[in-house]
């Protein structure tokens, strides 16, 4: 047996490095000091090195400027893939002037046939070739053209998503499988389980009725024929526009990706172009709040041996800040002091869980299916908002179950409570920004709404800094507000919007006493 072998717990043999055997065997042996913490260096052993980031590094983000108006925004990530894309100050909330579902169709239209490429097919192809994928998401307020690829292939990445941002072809016969698309998409909408995703554009509609971010996210059924290559392109030519776009990257650096957005994306000219005045909707959001209902039998949502059971879905909403404002921190850390989800986990309803609504809602209501805050936040206001659902005859005290949650929310905030969810929102910033898509997001909403970017440290700095009294404050200014509300299912038991705003207007939350002769 060689000298510098020694057995582990276990019974395995390794190497023991020669500096540190002396030191092993007399501590091994129990001898010497039988009682070392682990946290104590062992004698003899040498103090270790750690590799560093060179100092002019620091993987901040770099911004650049075109002649045209177009940032450039990257940042360094080591690694053999890069995450590249174009994001476009353009969504649903800019549709007030045109036919409703234009982004909508954009978005399933993204990656097909171009002036340099003759199919998706193509695309994918000249794609596979440096392990790249691609995808496009559009939201209320931004567009979004990505790629992550092999960093040697960033030439023919950047020159692939010029040409499907500012040279589709937009056939017919592409536009007629879109048309397919989103009918079959609107049809899966109603049919689905969760119904989350309609809950989440009924409270939006009903939060700023008409305008901005209250358009609907996705194309209604009676516009899906009138859309055409016209309409689209007299969309295109207002809101495609350098100054309204950031080409992000992260996983390349800065020089190179600059010098490829000159060489593809400086002086071209889009298919569209057009000499006509651009029409650029500017309408800030106005908060409205009212309430949406929406009649559904949820009784056949989930067939088969163990059924779904039927369920109505409400949610109330009230306006918050935007993300630029500085009680955007303070409401994040809210949202994730409520926290909640569905009632369904390990051990019983929200075992290990510490947030208000898994404490106070589903761990004292065992009728309750679900109990989550969301938090929407947008250039110019904000939506904070809980979903809950329960059995079609228990909707009225579940109802009030959250309106009483709004009202608690301007009560007495516990230091132990405030500090957990502070660490929970630090913890989800900093495992979030470990992925290379994330970050490049990240990198690329911050930069085409500020010109900056935050950095990580500096936003745990601010959640760092949020007080209980932060916490009063912005709820009270919440609570001012008309509420906003939607509802799914069979609504027979379904407070009226009057009832509901009453609640929230009361010391306590609880709703309007109703008597009845019959029920």
């Amino acid at each position: 047996m060689a000298a510098n072998m020694v057995r582990f717990r276990g019974g395995a043999w390794g190497p023991v490095r020669r500096f540190g055997l002396a030191a092993y065997r007399k501590y091994s042996s129990g001898g010497g000091c039988p009682s070392v913490p682990l946290t104590s260096p062992l004698p003899g052993v040498p103090k270790p090195v750690f590799a560093t980031v060179d100092g002019q590094e620091k993987f901040e983000t770099k911004v650049t400027m075109l002649e045209n108006g177009l940032r450039i925004a990257s940042q360094n990530k080591f690694g053999q893939f890069c995450t590249v894309g174009i994001l476009i100050n353009s969504g649903s909330r800019h549709e007030a002037k045109y036919l409703s579902g234009i982004s909508h169709f954009l978005e399933k239209l993204a990656f097909s046939s171009t002036a340099q490429f003759g199919s998706k097919d193509e695309i994918l192809l000249t794609l596979e070739k440096h392990g790249g994928i691609c995808d496009c998401q559009a939201s209320r307020d931004t567009t979004m053209y990505a790629v992550s690829a092999d960093a040697k292939g960033l030439d023919t990445v950047v020159n692939l998503l010029a040409d499907v941002v500012l040279q589709p072809r937009l056939s017919d016969e592409e536009i007629e499988m879109t048309r397919m698309a989103v009918q079959f998409e609107l049809e899966d909408l109603n049919m689905r389980p969760d119904p989350e995703p309609l809950l989440t554009e009924m409270i939006h509609a009903a939060a700023y009725r008409e305008n901005t971010v209250g358009l609907n996210r996705f194309c209604p059924v009676e516009n899906i024929e009138k859309m055409d290559q016209k309409v689209l392109h007299s969309y295109l030519q207002n809101y495609y526009t350098p100054d309204r776009m950031v080409l992000a990257g992260v996983g390349i650096e800065h020089e190179q990706l600059v010098e490829c957005a000159r060489k593809y994306l400086l002086g071209v000219d889009p298919v569209w172009r057009s000499e006509k005045p651009k029409q650029v909707d500017k309408s800030v959001a106005q908060y409205t709040g009212g309430i949406i209902k929406l009649e559904k039998d949820m009784s056949d949502v989930s067939l088969g041996p163990t059924p779904i059971p039927e369920l109505t879905h409400i949610m109330i909403g009230l306006e918050s800040c935007s993300f630029l404002e500085e009680d955007f921190i303070p409401f994040a850390v809210l949202n994730m002091m409520m926290g909640g989800g569905g009632s369904f986990s390990a051990g019983g309803p929200g075992k290990g869980m510490f947030t208000r609504l898994y404490l106070n809602v589903l761990n004292r209501h065992h009728w309750m299916y679900n109990a989550t805050s969301y938090h929407h936040s947008y250039e110019d206001t904000g939506l904070l908002c809980i979903h809950a659902s329960a059995d079609p005859r228990q909707v009225r005290e579940m109802v009030e179950i959250i309106t009483r949650e709004f009202i608690l929310m301007a009560g007495a905030v516990g230091e132990v409570e405030l500090e957990r969810a502070k660490t929970q929102l630090k913890s989800m910033l900093m495992m979030n920004l470990e992925s290379r898509p994330v970050i490049f997001e990240d990198v690329g909403r911050q930069v085409l709404a500020t010109n900056t970017r935050k950095l990580p440290h500096e936003l745990c700095s601010l959640i760092g800094n949020v007080k209980p009294n932060d916490i009063k404050r912005v709820v009270a200014k919440m609570l001012r507000n008309k509420p906003a509300v939607a509802a799914l299912g069979d609504l027979t038991e379904l407070p009226t919007y009057e009832h509901i705003q009453a609640a929230l207007s009361s010391k306590d939350g609880r709703l309007p006493r109703m008597y009845r002769l019959f029920r």
